[in-house]
């Protein structure tokens, strides 16, 4: 079996960064790579597979989960759980579109006090785009 590569420190500095900024949310070594928690829940993930390859795994609203599986690579929808997600990064990820998804993810996992909260941060940043 494959060994699986160690996370590169930039990519886990980029998601440290929004999902660091973010209330009561904290990263902490996994089994393999990083993850960032709310309380006890998991909102990303970020390792490397057997294949050398990175992904980022997130939490979406169920209806959206059927909506990224359906979009194919980079996107894919994780082995467990209703509402995981996984996104392959490489060199083309749009690491703006990674910021937006683990925010949302966050907006599902934390408390709704602590959502509504960086919802009303964000909300007025993705208004003016389009």
């Amino acid at each position: 079996m494959a060994e699986r590569p160690e996370v590169p420190e930039e990519m886990a500095q980029r998601c440290d960064r929004v999902l660091g900024s973010l209330p009561r949310c904290a990263a902490e070594d996994a089994w393999v790579g990083v993850r960032w928690r709310v309380g006890s829940a998991t909102v990303a993930h970020l390792f490397g597979g057997e294949d050398q390859r990175f992904r980022v795994v997130f939490r979406a609203d169920p209806e959206e989960v059927m909506a990224f599986e359906a979009m194919g690579e980079p996107y894919f929808r994780a082995g467990w759980g209703t509402n995981v997600v996984g996104l392959v990064l490489d060199e083309a990820t749009d690491w703006d579109e990674v910021a937006e998804l683990l925010v949302a993810s966050y907006c599902v996992q934390a408390p709704a006090r602590l959502a509504e909260a960086v919802m009303e941060v964000w909300a007025p940043q993705d208004a003016g785009e389009g």
